[in-house]
């Protein structure tokens, strides 16, 4: 992984995005997405970790990130080890048409990493990008890229109409997920 992507700063801002393996759309299920949704939420309530901005795709979460308590990376790890886990039984335990593939999917995404067991959901890295408070101007194009993405994809045709979302904050209504808002 470049050292350009990496989070130096356990306090500091970061654009992130979190991908799933070989891009399987696994977030056009509702039920995934809530279980995105419930461990942010967790994570605000726990493990004091800020959410600025924040966008579930049909394969991957775009968001902007900070720690009140220095544990940034640590924090993020275990987001992605717990969602990966409850999305995995999930997909075992409920009814789901592409359970096959999809398993399939991650198993051999996981045959590619030494320290992976039997499935991998997410991707490794991150993509994290320090947003410096002093460059705002950083910080609103990645928030506008977040809320466009929806509005790009075709999903909606305005941001604040998209439920998984932070723009539904931005837009002064309460959103799913509780946000510290710039």
């Amino acid at each position: 992984m470049p050292d350009s992507y990496t989070i130096k700063d356990q306090y500091g801002t970061y654009f992130l995005t979190f991908q799933i393996v070989a891009w399987v759309d696994i977030f056009t299920r509702k039920r995934y997405r809530d279980i995105v949704v419930d461990a942010f939420n967790y994570c605000i309530e726990h493990k004091q970790l800020q959410i600025h901005a924040w966008v579930i795709m049909s394969n991957h979460v775009h968001c902007i990130l900070s720690s009140r308590n220095g544990t940034l990376s640590d924090t993020i790890r275990d987001f992605k080890r717990h969602t990966a886990k409850t999305i995995l039984e999930s997909i075992q335990d409920e009814p789901e048409s592409r359970r096959v593939w999809m398993l399939f999917q991650f198993k051999h995404a996981a045959q590619q990493h030494v320290r992976n067991k039997e499935y991998q959901l997410w991707t490794h890295e991150n993509h994290a990008i320090a947003i410096d408070p002093y460059l705002k101007n950083i910080g609103e194009s990645k928030l506008h890229y977040i809320h466009n993405n929806p509005v790009e994809a075709g999903i909606v045709e305005n941001a604040a109409d998209y439920l998984y979302s932070s723009a539904v904050d931005y837009a002064g209504k309460k959103g799913l997920v509780k946000l510290a808002m710039w």
